[in-house]
């Protein structure tokens, strides 16, 4: 508990001396170097007006793990209803013992007393910081000697907005994680100022509307309205609460584990916070807002509820899962479930064709993967597929879908069926019937042979046109995973003929709906079903750092990968041109090499089964429309058939993530003529003069460091002491130590070479 007698004298004293009432706009409370909180203390840093304080707060799912945080601490909330808005790190946790502090060089770090390391830091000990305030607003800043801000927590929300806290494009809040396990769930701004509710960052299931500014910033005003703020113009979007404009004294924005985000205000009558505006107004509707617990629905008293009307695999008796396995002695039946959606989160490839009810729920029988349909008839019929036993969605009466499980059909008994022969008059009298049935047979054989040519005439002559209806179906839900299949002549048509060509056997190219694609040719030497298998398996990967993959064609000898298009190209064309090159600024150079440093780690680790990249260079790291990092063309060798050992192309992976990095620290392609220098100019103590001259002096020279360190360490000729992608991943993000690396490196392959490397490494021992 808060000591608040020591507090309320230590504030008074220091609200004597301190001039942050006159500098900042709000009142606050000095919090100088060296100050420290504990778990064991159970101490607080307080906002002057007593409304805000930082400390450490117990997780309620984790009894015996910490979180440090700003939660409201107004004497007029009771304790167990000062939420948290905002927290160190995010999910980081940390044992007893553990504590928070502003150290001497300025860096606020949190350290974890049981694992004896750092689980978070501010990364501001170069800023020359001079002391803290935890503001009465509830923003956590640290200033220079000149008062002026260099770090505030206002620009590292976390789960929670507060009135007046800005909110900027490529931002990012993320829902409470649950059980050690990240929350799925993101609000994120694009680049052109739209504010989007994301499941695993692709799926888009609400957004703000298409803003026609630029340089929009979201805020959530005091008077309870959320809104999209332009440049000398005001708020052009807004949404209100139903208090809006009530004296309310306390509100914040939240995404919440439920992945609805809401407005909130404290209610001082009932003592209750109470949500006044929520984004989606259908709970139902929030992407897999019931996950593995089944499909939401709605109970007599109007609330949502998760519930499985379905029979579980016997995986998990808490999740509701879809049988994958119809290995079924009587057959499979399909099982109506009227007014209801489903659809599949894991991975999220549900493909959709336009097709009537019964060759819907045909081809999930004769599909051995199906595990249930949905159709939907609203102006076009809609067959929805999944071949996933990780199926969600919804149920309300007033739904129109009809969805379709397969399940296996209950035995049934059946008395053998013995022929019996037929009476002498009655084969007779057959006889009289065979002739004319045989003439009316051949004569209806003749009629459904020509409607079947014209059926077929007419088939070929809209077929040209038929997947353009499918493609846009595909594409006309945001964030839809339909993996499309092309023919070569559909190829030809959304390449126009090929006419764009954008690299080697690549080509742009438009889908029905103006969406840009990237098509790329690939060597027909391998069979169409092995193809077709491996074009499966890398559709159903999904990862923010990986190019989506949109359809392909397997024709006769035609192979073609259609991907989603990056509209900012790749890394490579930036590093070539110096021109270019000044959006490459230091901090996005970073942001890169993590990307691409979280995909291969995914591809390796996450994925089903292991996945190399096994050809990774800056021309397959292209940048999207936000400008963030996706890598191209993984899983190729699986393409080609070709196999290769784990480790083996693992390691490959890493020394050639190695080389990227050396390319976005120097600005400088051609890794193998620069890294022996770099290597040099490091050992001697000068990291600088590896930089990209053209970042002027931006450079953060820890994340140099960490950069340069692990680089080496990559290209490392022992391939027993390359690090992996996960501890590659941990070095860049600050949460693991690097020690330094030895030479020789695996460009240097000559004996020459070799033993200059030696040399080299000798002298450093010196």
């Amino acid at each position: 508990m808060l000591e608040q007698e020591r507090f309320l004298y230590g504030s008074a004293l220091l609200l004597c001396i301190s001039l942050g009432s006159l500098l900042f706009g709000v009142v606050a409370s000095e919090i100088t170097l060296g100050s420290k909180l504990s778990v064991e203390e159970d101490n607080s840093w307080v906002s002057s007006n007593g409304d805000f304080a930082i400390g450490f707060y117990n997780h309620p799912d984790r009894p015996s793990q910490f979180g440090i945080g700003i939660r409201f601490n107004s004497k007029s909330i009771p304790v167990d209803k000062r939420t948290v808005v905002w927290v160190a790190g995010g999910d980081v946790s940390v044992s007893n013992n553990s504590y928070f502090q502003l150290q001497k060089n300025g860096e606020l770090v949190l350290f974890d007393a049981s694992q004896s390391q750092e689980q978070w830091t501010s990364k501001t000990s170069q800023l020359s910081v001079a002391s803290a305030f935890l503001r009465d607003d509830g923003n956590l800043v640290l200033l220079n000697e000149k008062k002026d801000i260099v770090w505030q927590s206002f620009d590292y929300p976390t789960d929670t907005l507060l009135p007046g806290q800005r909110f900027y494009a490529f931002s990012t809040l993320r829902a409470a994680g649950q059980n050690d396990v990240s929350s799925l769930y993101t609000l994120y701004m694009n680049v052109s100022g739209q504010l989007q509710l994301r499941w695993e960052s692709s799926i888009i299931y609400w957004s703000s509307g298409r803003p026609s500014h630029s340089n929009l910033t979201a805020v959530l005003t005091s008077s309870g309205s959320l809104q999209l703020v332009a440049p000398n113009l005001g708020p052009i979007w807004s949404v209100f609460g139903e208090d809006h404009d009530d004296t309310v004294r306390f509100r914040f924005l939240r995404l919440d584990v439920d992945g609805n985000l809401r407005i909130f205000s404290w209610v001082e009558v009932s003592q209750t916070w109470r949500s006044v505006w929520q984004a989606v107004e259908n709970q139902c509707t929030v992407f897999a807002t019931c996950y593995q617990q089944g499909i939401c629905v709605f109970n007599a008293s109007g609330s949502p509820v998760c519930t499985c009307p379905f029979h579980h695999t016997g995986q998990s008796n808490s999740k509701c899962l879809f049988s994958s396995q119809h290995d079924c002695k009587s057959g499979s039946i399909m099982v109506e479930q009227a007014n209801m959606f489903l659809y599949g989160y894991y991975p999220v490839n549900d493909s959709i064709s336009i097709t009537s009810i019964n060759q819907c729920k045909s081809m999930c029988l004769n599909d051995s993967s199906c595990t249930s349909v949905t159709f939907t008839n609203d102006g076009s019929a809609k067959c929805r597929m999944m071949k996933t036993p990780y199926v969600s969605g919804y149920s309300v009466p007033s739904l129109s879908s009809i969805s379709f499980v397969k399940s296996c059909s209950d035995p049934i008994a059946a008395d053998p069926i013995i022929p019996l022969k037929s009476p002498p008059q009655a084969q007779k009298e057959s006889y009289k019937i065979w002739i004319p049935c045989l003439v009316g047979a051949a004569s209806g054989t003749f009629v459904v042979f020509v409607v079947i040519q014209l059926a077929m005439g007419f088939y070929l002559h809209k077929r040209r046109n038929s997947y353009r209806r499918l493609a846009s179906l595909a594409y006309s839900t945001p964030g839809s995973k339909c993996l499309i299949m092309l023919s070569f002549t559909e190829i030809k048509d959304l390449t126009g003929n090929f006419n764009h060509q954008i690299g080697p056997k690549m080509f742009k190219g438009a889908l029905p709906n103006n969406q840009l694609v990237t098509v790329k040719e690939l060597e027909a030497t391998t069979e169409a079903r092995k193809f077709r298998a491996a074009v499966s398996k890398i559709g159903s990967i999904y990862h923010k750092g990986l190019v989506k993959l949109e359809g392909y064609c397997c024709e006769l000898d035609h192979r073609y990968l259609v991907y989603e298009f990056p509209k900012n190209g790749s890394v490579e064309k930036y590093i070539e041109d110096s021109t270019l090159a000044e959006r490459l600024t230091w901090r996005k150079r970073m942001e890169i090499c993590l990307s691409v440093g979280r995909a291969i780690f995914y591809l390796h680790t996450e994925c089903r089964e292991f996945l190399c990249h096994g050809n990774l260079k800056c021309e397959n790291v292209v940048l999207d429309e936000n400008f963030e990092a996706k890598v191209n063309e993984f899983g190729f060798r699986m393409l080609y058939g070709e196999a290769s050992s784990h480790r083996a192309s693992a390691e490959k992976d890493v020394e050639e993530f190695g080389k990227i990095v050396m390319t976005l620290v120097s600005g400088i392609k051609e890794v193998n003529d620069v890294v022996g220098w770099a290597y040099k100019e490091w050992l001697e103590g000068h990291p600088e003069n590896v930089v990209d001259k053209r970042l002027e002096g931006e450079v953060d020279n820890e994340e140099l460091e960490r950069a340069l360190r692990i680089a080496f360490w990559c290209l490392q000729t022992d391939e027993r002491v390359k690090p992996s992608m996960g501890e590659v991943v941990k070095v860049l993000e600050g949460t693991l130590p690097v020690d330094p690396p030895p030479p020789p490196f695996t460009c240097w392959r000559s004996p020459r070479e070799e033993e200059d490397s030696s040399e080299l490494g000798s002298e450093s021992e010196t």
